[in-house]
């Protein structure tokens, strides 16, 4: 009996396993209840009682060498398994891989390049509800009942009163609302910018689209002449547009201002020798301006005897095509990132 022990000793000592069927056979010839060991304590009842407790010692040594053999076989068939299914090494010496960020649209730059200009020459920045009525759209700007603005070809209604115009409710065309709630509710000195998206009922097409983004600007104070509009634009042109860029008033016609003009530059994209931009003038119009008329100052409550003031209105679109050469206002609402991926880093 003892001899058998000592040759199992042997073979589980030297014995191997490399696979899951290799460990699987130890487990049937060691110690499963076929096994050998088994075996050898069914015949420890024909061992002399005296001798029986020595070689029940050295079985239970057996076994017990078996089961730690049979464990640690069982771990490192786990080990290689796991190490088969897990991801190659990484190869620290790599490149590594470029982290892509995102870009600013274009048109919010823009429009925070002009907030910054005007907000270094004092002006600060409103807002005020794109749902608008009737009388802050048109009625206190001086548009009368019968203008072809309020016309539903022109103007996206939302809530149209027959006969009754002061009861209109409707996308604003301009920001001109801004102004209108600024003077109502604030004391001269006024000079605020007021950028926003306007709605228009237009055909899209590559010079115009039915939802667009306007900046706005409003001076009310004691002896403000139209001087100072031509020097706040003056400044504004010069210091968004290239070095060189011409500037010319064009006397125009507004219900709200009086007397009014529209602002052009010298096209950007041709350099004004005549494109289809430009229509072959060499000149763009950017803005309309003019000083606000005593009117629509008093319908905000203001003493038009005692407070002057100028306005001015520019198209975002406009001025962020001009300034990247930008053929196509449908582009801003595209989300082609072969256009947006032209601005990163500005």
């Amino acid at each position: 009996m003892l001899e058998n022990v000592k040759a199992i000793y042997e073979e589980i000592n030297h014995y191997t396993v490399a696979s899951k069927e290799q460990l699987e056979q130890f487990r049937m010839r060691f110690i499963s209840r076929k096994g050998v060991i088994t075996e050898l304590f069914e015949g420890l009842k024909t061992i002399p009682a005296a001798d029986r407790r020595a070689v029940g010692q050295e079985l239970n040594g057996l076994k017990n060498l078996a089961q730690e053999r049979f464990d640690a076989f069982s771990q490192h068939v786990d080990d290689q398994q796991t190490s088969a299914n897990s991801a190659p090494p990484v190869d620290l010496t790599l490149p590594t891989v470029p982290n892509l960020t995102g870009t600013q649209h274009p048109l919010t730059l823009v429009r925070q390049r002009i907030i910054q200009i005007f907000e270094r020459i004092g002006f600060n920045v409103a807002d005020g509800p794109e749902i608008e009525s009737d009388w802050y759209n048109f009625g206190a700007l001086n548009f009368p009942d019968n203008h072809p603005a309020r016309d539903m070809q022109d103007t996206f209604f939302v809530d149209k009163k027959d006969n009754d115009p002061s009861g209109d409710m409707l996308l604003r065309t301009h920001t001109s609302n801004v102004q209108i709630r600024l003077m109502e509710h604030q004391k001269p000195p006024i000079r605020s910018i007021m950028p926003g998206r306007v709605y228009r009922n237009e055909t899209i097409s590559a010079r115009a689209h039915c939802m667009f983004h306007q900046v706005e600007g409003i001076y009310i104070d004691r002896n403000v002449g139209f001087k100072d509009l031509k020097d706040t634009l003056y400044h504004f042109v010069k210091e968004l547009f290239e070095p060189g860029t011409q500037i010319r008033f064009r006397p125009s016609y507004f219900p709200f201002t009086e007397p009014s003009a529209e602002i052009d530059i010298s096209c950007q994209i041709c350099g004004g020798k005549g494109c289809n931009i430009c229509k072959q003038s060499g000149w763009v119009e950017i803005a309309g301006s003019g000083m606000v008329d005593p009117q629509v100052i008093a319908n905000c409550g203001i003493d038009p005897d005692e407070y002057t003031g100028f306005a001015f209105g520019m198209g975002i679109e406009r001025i962020t095509q001009l300034k990247y050469v930008v053929n196509d206002l449908r582009l801003y609402t595209e989300n082609d990132v072969r256009f947006l991926r032209q601005f990163e880093g500005l």
